[in-house]
């Protein structure tokens, strides 16, 4: 398998932010508002409900995760090995 990004949907990436505490909040059109919860704040993100979700965009998801969730535990969820 190719190193890389993997392809994926927001139904996809919705399922990989839920296993770090992340649920839907709204939706807008085709993007999801989700949200977390931790002691003194409150971490939000935007996905797109895409299939599948174009490359670049994935990138700036996975940065903008990387702000609340480290990149080794989401690496393997977005990047092929």
């Amino acid at each position: 398998m190719q190193a890389g990004l993997k392809t994926l949907s927001g139904k996809g990436v919705m399922k990989v932010l839920s296993l770090f505490g992340f649920s839907i909040h709204s939706q807008s059109g085709s993007h999801f508002k989700v949200k977390r919860k931790i002691v003194g704040a409150t971490e939000t993100l935007i996905v797109p409900n895409h299939d599948p979700i174009a490359k670049g965009t994935l990138k700036a998801i996975f940065n903008q995760a990387s702000k609340y969730i480290s990149q080794e535990e989401l690496r393997g969820h977005f990047y092929n090995k």
